[in-house]
């Protein structure tokens, strides 16, 4: 049989679906006693939930995927109503994920020359004693025992989880270009959603207020700056060099701060600035400001050029769903599946 190749992409998508199941199940075994009732033994008293061609999919293949997420969707949920049906959604899509699985893997085996290379499981097992086991196998190995399962069973799921990863991969690839009239088209139907209020790039400087600091000595710290502007220092340098604030690295630079976004102390002030221009002092409880405005976008729809990379990343995440839902329903119609 050939070797199926995986480009390092893919292999880095395979290798972290391959270790998804493994924090759930970890989390099923240590914190079941205490998790909220999931519902799976009222819905599937034999204990199966699903048949998918020869794999029978059981309570306890959902409940390793649905234990991590009970709690969050126990905070969510504001009461036990709407908690059973958050749940019982949260298990019906759980089971179709399962289900697609053994569909997406039984394609791949069609082809007779596909083959997972042996190096591949063998790298994704060793990370995973690593990473999740602390590089003890004998923790890996109670961990199977824990499951009921072989290692030989271990290394199928390994390696069916890289096939799956490798396989949605490949149908994403698919939809990875968009056409300019595509994009262009799209903007004109939804100027709307590309509506920026007024917006200025701030920068600043931020002169913390010490304990014997009155407003009368923080004016004055701040006027030493303002002198070194007006001799024609850089607003950037005299930010690295004075302040105190959390992107002095940055040179105060604080990027494009929408009118919203900002205090109306500060907002007042720089919207009134034009570029290339900076503020008197700004005297606060906890210090002195000192704003600078680089840039100035005024209120308005943004032009395409400035748009165009986003509306491309949102058609192509787009057109990837729906060609892996059209995918998946084609996989499902020619597949063996039995609900319980």
């Amino acid at each position: 049989m050939s070797r199926l190749r995986f480009p390092p992409a893919a292999r880095a998508v395979a290798l972290l679906a391959a270790i998804v199941a493994l924090p759930a199940a970890r989390a099923q075994t240590t914190s079941s006693a205490a998790a909220p009732d999931d519902g799976l033994n009222m819905r599937f008293a034999n204990g199966i939930v699903a048949i998918a061609e020869d794999k029978i999919i059981t309570v306890d293949d959902v409940r390793r995927e649905i234990a991590p997420l009970i709690p969050q969707v126990q905070r969510e949920a504001h009461n036990e109503r709407e908690f059973n049906e958050k749940v019982q959604q949260l298990q019906d899509s759980i089971v179709q994920d399962l289900i697609d699985r053994v569909l997406i893997v039984k394609e791949f085996y069609k082809d007779e020359k596909h083959k997972v290379p042996a190096s591949y499981v063998d790298n994704q097992i060793s990370e995973t004693i690593q990473t999740q086991f602390d590089g003890d196998r004998s923790k890996f190995l109670a961990y199977l025992r824990s499951r009921g399962i072989s290692q030989k069973d271990y290394r199928k799921e390994v390696e069916e989880d890289i096939v799956y990863g490798y396989m949605r991969q490949q149908q994403r690839k698919s939809a990875t270009t968009v056409s300019p009239v595509k994009i262009a088209t799209f903007y004109n139907e939804n100027k709307d959603r590309f509506y920026q209020e007024d917006a200025v790039h701030l920068r600043l400087i931020q002169l913390n207020r010490e304990a014997d600091d009155t407003d009368d000595t923080l004016r004055n710290k701040a006027n030493d700056i303002i002198k070194q502007l007006k001799a024609g220092a850089s607003f950037t340098d005299l930010a690295r060099l004075y302040s105190n604030d959390s992107r002095r690295a940055k040179g105060g630079d604080w990027g494009l701060q929408r009118r919203s976004d900002l205090r109306k102390e500060f907002s007042d002030v720089l919207f009134n600035l034009e570029p290339g221009h900076y503020s008197d002092p700004l005297i606060m409880p906890e210090g002195a400001f000192l704003l600078y405005v680089e840039e100035r976008k005024k209120a308005g729809i943004l032009p395409l050029d400035e748009v165009r990379e986003q509306i491309e990343h949102m058609l192509v995440q787009q057109s990837a769903s729906l060609a892996q839902e059209r995918w998946l329903e084609k996989l499902r119609r020619n597949g063996y599946v039995k609900h319980f």
